[in-house]
């Protein structure tokens, strides 16, 4: 290596090649923050925040970084994370502690919902689709107020969201049990301004929400729209408990900027945190959360292997369904005195499977071809199937490309591998890249949204 490159130099080589290969926010979440230490004898030493974030880049990311230093700099460079010294030292936030004359209570007032005690992070299956929200929860619960506050995730009903918010309350209540930590919904937090609007008794209501709190918890925070009076509480609390240190933990269905009845300072800081998405498990995280409660609830010995598949292939709506589903063919075996079969599981789970794999008119709907998939989205974006799977990377052909293998994904949850070889023979990570592009796109890009939905709708049409 030239003996003129300082740690600095070299950590930027690296950090400009891993956001070739790494989606945005992987980067900005987990590298960005890392810094340059020390450079010695072709050791990179970078520091890290805090031990989570340590334990995390040793593991997602030291052998990327390794192969793209061997290849910048044509030697090998270790890299290696270590919490910085003056992080580590910081103290932790002042926890508030009833007086003894005080209740310990976690609660102010009857409209506020008790913990799930099942809702933790061990009960929780990490997939593809919730690894960045379920990496910054566990980050919040390990240094709250310190690295993401606020912390913020949205997604779909069903896939998680309350529950990874909950994980953060137990995990953050395991360490500090005098701990206050207010969880609620959005809903509630109304009902209250309006009933302390109603009663006179506004300064009791800012008194409780904003001196008396060490953790906020809100779930549904999309129900503040155009709730004038509410959003202007809702603003102070949350500026008041921010400047505080106090951790704030919030979910909607969408994200800040996707709420058009919310105040624009509002959006601007529930986005001053981190943005995390929860978006549908793939077929091997469905089936994963199935196993994950069959054991939970010791039924693993009673519904075999096959059967949770079976389920796992059929229902795809969302997490609560799928473990729904568990409930209720254990009850049909029940009623029936029959074995759990996979044939017992398609009768008793009749109504949800053909939800999900028939035609409104209740005809089968048989999914459609890889080269099926390819001709609609080559058509759409005025291309041929076979740029599709040729090797040319002109960006006419990447981002149909990039397309037709998402949808290969999500409508017919090919394997990786699978996928690859239908276009062109392209390894698993350049179909990872592709994935992930789409997804961020189709988020931040309405009208490409739109234009996928469309090509899926004509893939779903009997």
């Amino acid at each position: 290596m030239q003996k003129n490159l300082s740690a600095n130099d070299v950590w930027e080589r690296l950090l400009t090649e891993a956001r070739k290969e790494l989606p945005d926010a992987t980067v900005k979440t987990w590298l960005e923050p890392a810094k340059p230490v020390s450079l010695t004898d072709n050791l990179l030493v970078l520091g890290t925040p805090d031990h989570f974030a340590l334990e995390w880049n040793d593991s997602k990311h030291s052998e990327l970084l390794k192969r793209i230093a061997e290849t910048q700099f044509g030697e090998e460079v270790r890299v290696e994370f270590r919490v910085q010294e003056e992080k580590a030292r910081r103290p932790q936030m002042d926890l508030w502690v009833p007086q003894p004359d005080q209740p310990k209570a976690r609660r102010h007032s009857k409209q506020e919902r008790p913990l799930n005690e099942r809702y933790t992070f061990n009960t929780f299956v990490i997939g593809k689709s919730n690894e960045l929200a379920s990496a910054a929860a566990h980050a919040v619960a390990e240094v709250p107020a310190k690295i993401y506050n606020p912390l913020f995730i949205y997604g779909a009903t069903g896939l998680g969201k309350t529950h990874l918010m909950q994980a953060i309350a137990h995990a953050h209540l395991e360490k500090n049990p005098n701990a206050n930590v207010l969880y609620m919904g959005a809903e509630e937090f109304i009902n209250d301004v309006i009933e302390s609007i109603h009663s006179r008794k506004m300064p009791d209501f800012r008194k409780r929400y904003r001196s008396e709190v060490d953790m906020f918890l809100v779930d549904d925070v999309h129900f503040l729209e155009g709730k004038e009076m509410t959003q202007e509480e809702f603003f102070h609390t949350f500026n008041t408990l921010n400047e505080a240190g106090k951790q704030i933990v919030l979910t909607s269905d969408r994200q800040p900027k996707e709420m058009p009845g919310l105040e624009s300072r509002l959006v601007s800081r529930f986005e001053g945190g981190m943005v995390a998405d929860i978006g549908q498990p793939d077929l091997e995280h469905r089936t994963a959360i199935l196993r994950k409660k069959a054991e939970q609830d010791h039924l693993e010995l009673t519904i075999p292997d096959d059967v949770l598949r079976f389920i796992a292939e059929n229902v795809r709506s969302s997490v609560r369904e799928l473990e729904g589903c568990i409930i209720k063919l254990l009850l049909f075996a029940s009623l029936k005195h029959r074995e759990i079969t996979i044939e017992l599981a398609a009768e008793a789970l009749s109504d949800k499977i053909q939800r999900s794999d028939t035609s409104r008119s209740g005809a089968p709907s048989a999914r459609p071809s890889v080269d099926r998939v390819q001709e609609v989205v080559a058509r759409r974006w005025g291309v041929t199937p076979e740029g599709l799977r040729s090797k040319a990377r002109t960006k006419t052909l990447t981002v149909p490309r990039q397309v037709a293998m998402y949808i290969s994904r999500n409508m017919l949850n090919l394997q990786l591998v699978e996928i690859g070889q239908a276009f062109g023979g392209r390894d698993h990570s350049t179909v990872i890249h592709s994935l992930d592009k789409v997804s961020r796109v189709m988020k931040a890009d309405r009208g490409f949204r739109q234009k996928v939905e469309m090509a899926e709708k004509e893939l779903s049409a009997p």
